[in-house]
């Protein structure tokens, strides 16, 4: 999968780190095609049956949610957190039963859509699929 690696200018503010990780990785189309890569995993492999099963119906919001918080998660645009101040993964997830099976999906069909949209550097999308794998996996109770 090829996505176009060029971010518009309005993404990339003069006070941005290039440096960053949203930046090097290709910015916001990057970011939303890995978030989309991920909500079709989850609705279409099997895999990740219960995974599916702890979301809504309608996954729409979340694929627009998702990618805007990965972006400043990553060194890019935090209008996800100023739209949502004090709120992290964590304090998001915490009403919901989030198993070490469905930590462990979510860490795959993450790390599966990294992977599939092929963003370079490769070493820093591995490794941020890897990152976000051990933040989901940590998250998983009993």
């Amino acid at each position: 999968m090829t996505v176009e690696a060029e971010a518009p200018a309005q993404t990339k503010p003069e006070a941005a780190n290039p440096n960053a990780p949203f930046y090097r990785l290709g910015g916001a189309p990057v970011f939303e095609a890995i978030c989309n890569r991920f909500y079709d995993l989850m609705e279409q492999d099997p895999a990740y049956t219960e995974l599916r099963a702890i979301h809504a119906p309608d996954l729409a919001p979340m694929r627009e949610s998702l990618p805007k918080f990965l972006a400043g998660w990553a060194g890019g645009p935090r209008d996800w957190f100023e739209a949502n101040p004090g709120r992290c993964m964590m304090s998001i997830h915490k009403p919901f039963t989030m198993t070490k099976a469905t930590a462990g999906q979510w860490a795959e069909a993450m790390q599966r859509a990294i992977a599939d949209v092929a963003p370079e550097p490769a070493d820093m999308a591995k490794a941020m699929g890897e990152v976000l794998g051990d933040m989901a996996r940590g998250m998983g109770r009993g």
